[in-house]
């Protein structure tokens, strides 16, 4: 392969701590300086091309402005999730008042990280992996990265190689996501790097104590380690009616598929339910063309979730693109002979309907499992390697974890936090002594509106703005008992990155510097105690 050396910058144009985006050639690269030396990756984000040099520089710690997947600007290797690969580096030097960077004539944007294949003479074990959404996956690519040569078994309900289930309710309800888009890997890769995917097959009992797992039609199977990644089963209404057909659910790759067949536009649709799902997904009909209306117990939409003063802005961003809402309402039924054609509500109005989808929440999928401690909510109970027993590890919506921000244990049903957890939990099957110390982190997407949330608050004593709620421009700091444990805001991806880095290293300013400031969130990363911090949470463990 030819390579080119491409002046890219003056030697003095980056201060320590700065980074930037630069073209050698036709490749664009991300130039940073770090610890005094320059460094040259990759410039977009593998996970979904997003600019990194918007995001924020963390010692050599890079944090994606839209998902936050973490690279190392050093090595362009993948630190954290949601990506799934890691950024491709260049040689960079300084020469006659110049930074150099060498770029090969046909540059990638990704690298697929190293992985070991399966050897049967050198490791007889078998590490089965059960379910195949974020976790689950995250977990098998995992095992391989950390050099596990024995058999790596998936094991799905779906007949689905594991696939961008967040898109379900966003892109891909809306029509703007190809199915060919929606898989995580394609098939080929598993078959590469030995991961072996038992699809369309349920465990009815997972025991502990005998490392047995039994499949519904009888057949049994025996493991040396166990990753419990099954999720959340979605929530079903008990009103009368609501087993007619064109009721949805949207969990799954099938029930987006059923949703898109009955969405034609012009047709008359009901969500119930204001969650995210919810919400996006009357974003995603409305996108459509169809005509919708959000049935909801709560006053406002995500009112418990991040506030009324947001939940307002979010009711009132849907109802400038038509949707309708009945809050403070319930469903007394569904109407319709064979097919639901009505909703009627607790207080006897009826909504026509062509069909409707139920956004209620969902419960841990644990039912089957033996041997190990659960929650009163299903959850199970892991310790801070994410270990349930004995060679038992869960991880994803229904692990009950300690928290490394505040020591309490919580279950968070977010897709990158179930990636994060399925590496880890993958990296202590594999021999290594890992602790899970993740911060929470999702993010949602609503007609022309993105809102990111780190951290986890649950309820919260006050809420500290800064900006403007009302023009989708803010950030807004959720405070519990002196500290600051959850922050959301719009249009502000490069301090929320860096927020979620002064979370994990235990620098989140304290409420009373947040009050009327103007911190600088990105400029305290680069403060020498926090360069410091970073430089050292970095070092191999």
């Amino acid at each position: 392969m030819n390579y080119m050396d491409v002046a890219v910058a003056a030697s003095d144009e980056l201060e320590d701590g700065e980074m930037k985006e630069v073209a050698a050639g036709e490749t664009r690269v991300l130039l940073a300086r770090v610890g005094g030396n320059y460094h040259a990756v990759g410039a977009a984000c593998p996970h979904y091309g997003a600019p990194l040099a918007e995001g924020a520089l963390c010692g050599d710690r890079v944090v994606c402005p839209w998902h936050h997947a973490c690279f190392n600007v050093v090595t362009g290797d993948l630190e954290e999730p949601p990506a799934l690969d890691a950024l491709p580096r260049y040689d960079a030097r300084v020469a006659d008042g110049r930074v150099w960077v060498r770029v090969p004539s046909e540059a990638r944007d990704r690298r697929t990280p190293a992985m070991s294949r399966p050897d049967p003479r050198a490791d007889e074990r078998l590490f089965v992996i059960l379910g195949g959404g974020a976790a689950g996956y995250a977990a098998a690519q995992t095992l391989r990265e950390e050099d596990f040569r024995g058999r790596v078994l998936m094991i799905t309900r779906e007949d689905r190689l594991p696939y961008d289930r967040p898109n379900l309710s966003k892109d891909y309800l809306q029509g703007h996501a190809e199915p060919e888009w929606m898989p995580l890997r394609p098939e080929e890769f598993f078959g590469e790097n030995g991961i072996e995917v038992m699809r369309g097959r349920e465990v009815v009992r997972a025991c502990a104590a005998s490392s047995t797992l039994t499949f519904g039609d009888g057949d049994s199977l025996r493991y040396d380690a166990l990753l419990v990644a099954t999720g959340g089963a979605p929530r079903k209404l008990s009103a009368p009616g609501a087993d007619l057909s064109n009721v949805f659910l949207l969990r799954s790759h099938a029930d987006a598929d059923a949703l898109v067949e009955a969405a034609v536009p012009a047709s008359r649709a009901v969500v119930v339910g204001a969650s995210f799902i919810g919400m996006e997904a009357a974003s995603s009909l409305r996108a459509r063309g169809c005509s919708v209306t959000v049935v909801a117990p709560d006053s406002v939409p995500f009112e418990k979730t991040l506030g009324g003063e947001i939940g307002s802005l979010f009711r009132r961003l849907h109802e400038s693109r038509g949707v309708r809402f009945r809050l403070g309402a319930g469903v007394a039924r569904f109407e319709g002979s064979d097919k639901v054609a009505a909703v009627i509500l607790e207080s006897g109005e009826r909504l026509e309907a062509d069909f409707v989808v139920v956004g209620v929440g969902v419960r841990p999928a644990t039912d089957f499992l033996e041997g190990v401690k659960l929650h009163e909510d299903g959850g199970v109970i892991v310790d801070g390697r994410l270990r349930a027993a004995d060679g038992v590890y869960a991880a994803g919506d229904i692990a009950y974890f300690p928290s490394a921000l505040t020591g309490a244990r919580q279950r968070i049903e977010h897709w990158r936090t179930a990636m994060q957890q399925g590496r880890v939990a993958a990296r202590n099957m594999a021999g290594r002594d890992v602790v899970y110390g993740g911060v929470p982190f999702f993010w949602t997407r609503q007609f022309d509106a993105g809102l990111l949330y780190v951290g986890h608050a649950a309820g919260w004593d006050e809420i500290i703005f800064r900006g403007d709620v009302s023009a989708n421009d803010f950030l807004a700091f959720y405070v519990k008992g002196g500290r600051v444990a959850a922050v959301a805001g719009m249009n502000r991806e490069r301090e929320m990155a860096a927020a979620e880095e002064l979370m994990r290293l235990g620098r989140m300013p304290a409420p009373d510097r947040l009050r009327g400031s103007t911190l600088n969130l990105p400029e305290l990363l680069r403060e020498p105690d926090g360069l410091r911090e970073a430089l050292t949470a970095s070092l191999p463990r």
